[in-house]
């Protein structure tokens, strides 16, 4: 029987973010997922690395605070997948004063060590080429700094690393149930496949999101005293509705802010919304009146006539917070809280409720120090100063990196190329390799998608189905036929 130090449930981003600080520490670890990496809330975010500049109004200070902190951080260790934006927010008469949002934005500015990124600049919409798409009625905006992520990636790159440094990773496998046998934990996992494994650990930390409740009460037997609020955030991704390259936050009159954000080159990204959600999180889906929602909000502001039938695909994640007692559910904390038990001094249990994905670095640096107790010799915290996999570049130097693949592989174009240094970075070259032409990649399944790619989602990045690689490695997704998909989900049967 085998025996780990520490066992994590779940895959999502805090999962995996904790087995790779776990790894790197000297833990033994193994991370198991019901599911896909990321095939829950962890891909169904805005794709936003942000300090929250709404949480203000809530005077959610220390959040903010460490969120930004944090945007500092991911940007260095992850040029590759995450890269800075800049935000036009326009001022709405009736809505914030114009003064409450220079304040806000000066104080976003100057609380979290901003070093990387352009300060917040007052800006005329009827001269600034970000007022293009608006309507007449909006004159005065600010531009302000965050940045963008390809989630579902990070999870991913989270969990390579992990690996990287030793950790087992399980995915289409269940936690099934575990008990407390003196010192260790004695734990039944559960593959799909119908193999059930029996080992035995040390520790346990429950990170499985939306199911964290149910896990500590069903499948660990143990009390659970902290209260969790879910809530359902839908997105809908629309044919690209402005020519600019500009990405805008909106305010509503309820209170709430939506984003519009220029999405995968062809594509507008709208979202969020915040509704209170009962029942499975994997049924989660975005409600026709999500839909309306969204399009009469941003309809509000560009000057442009949008309706459903503009609308390719959505999505909606279920976030499971704090319950803080908040009435709304936009003013819920997205801070996280960290339980820990244990029996006796032995075979803790940690249990992550809420928080955001822009903090998941220092969320997994705390739990692992919470395991110093029980761990003589663990090792010191690691991740501020490392890098994913395919990040060790400078985050100016994307363009150097691309320019560098196009003269190693003349048969790539740029926009390919592009593409594959905004997945993989680096690691762009260790996937293309010593390849000299095209052919020598294998069968392209559509869009450049070639099968060195795709071997390497499977071996590196723990892919097993299309949609694994379509929609959570990648966004292709958006443009496959169905015949491409089927084409690849077939060659997948075959190969895996």
């Amino acid at each position: 029987m085998q025996k780990f130090d520490l066992v994590v449930i779940g895959g999502g981003i805090n999962g995996t973010g904790v087995a790779r600080d776990a790894a790197g520490r000297g833990l033994s670890v193994l991370l198991c997922e019901k599911d896909d990496l990321a095939q829950a809330t962890s891909s169904s975010s805005t794709k936003l690395i942000h300090g929250g500049l709404r949480y203000l109004e809530f005077f959610h200070f220390k959040l903010v605070r460490e969120s930004l902190r944090e945007r500092e951080i991911l940007l260095k260790s992850m040029p590759h997948i995450i890269w800075p934006l800049r935000f036009t927010l326009p001022h709405h008469r009736g809505l914030r004063p114009s003064w409450l949002l220079r304040l806000g934005l000066f104080i976003y500015d100057h609380m979290g060590g901003r070093k990387l990124l352009p300060p917040t600049k007052k800006i005329n919409l009827k001269k600034h080429k970000t007022g293009i798409p608006l309507k007449d009625k909006f004159s005065i905006g600010f531009e302000y700094s965050d940045c963008w992520v390809e989630d579902s990636r990070m999870v991913a790159l989270n969990a390579s690393d992990a690996k990287n440094n030793g950790a087992v990773i399980k995915t289409r496998t269940t936690f099934e149930r575990a008990t407390r046998n003196n010192d260790v934990w004695d734990i039944i996992l559960d593959s799909q496949n119908g193999n059930k494994q029996k080992i035995t650990s040390s520790a346990i930390v429950n990170c499985s999101g939306p199911w964290v409740t149910s896990v500590i009460e069903s499948n660990l037997q143990q009390k659970n005293s902290t209260e969790t609020r879910l809530i359902k955030g839908s997105h809908i991704i629309t044919k690209k509705l402005f020519d600019n390259d500009s990405n805008y936050i909106f305010q509503n009159s309820d209170g709430r802010i939506i984003f519009a954000i220029p999405y995968e080159t062809d594509f507008t990204l709208i979202g969020t919304t915040d509704i209170e959600y009962e029942g499975d999180p994997n049924k989660a889906k975005c409600s026709l009146e999500e839909k309306k929602y969204l399009i009469e909000s941003i309809s509000e502001y560009l000057d442009v006539q949008v309706d459903i039938n503009d609308i390719v695909h959505t999505y909606s994640g279920v976030r499971p917070l704090f319950n803080d007692n908040k009435s709304e559910a936009q003013n819920v904390t997205r801070d996280y809280v960290i339980k820990a038990d244990s029996n006796n001094g032995k075979t803790p249990l940690i249990s992550v409720f809420g928080g955001k994905i822009t903090t998941y670095r220092i969320l997994a640096e705390k739990v692992i120090d919470e395991l110093k107790p029980y761990f003589k010799n663990i090792k010191n915290n690691w991740t501020k100063d490392s890098y994913l996999p395919g990040g060790n570049f400078d985050p100016n130097e994307v363009s150097k990196l691309v320019n560098s693949i196009l003269d190693k592989y003349n048969f790539i174009d740029e926009k390919w190329a592009i593409r594959l240094v905004k997945a993989y970075g680096t690691n762009a070259i260790d996937i293309l390799n010593e390849s000299n032409t095209v052919e020598d990649l294998g069968i392209n399944f559509g869009w450049n998608l070639t099968e060195k790619e795709v071997l390497w989602l499977i071996n590196m990045e723990f892919a097993k189905s299309a949609e694994d690689i379509l929609w959570r490695r990648s966004k292709l997704g958006l443009r496959f036929s169905d015949d491409q998909v089927k084409y690849l989900e077939n060659w997948l049967k075959d190969n895996i």
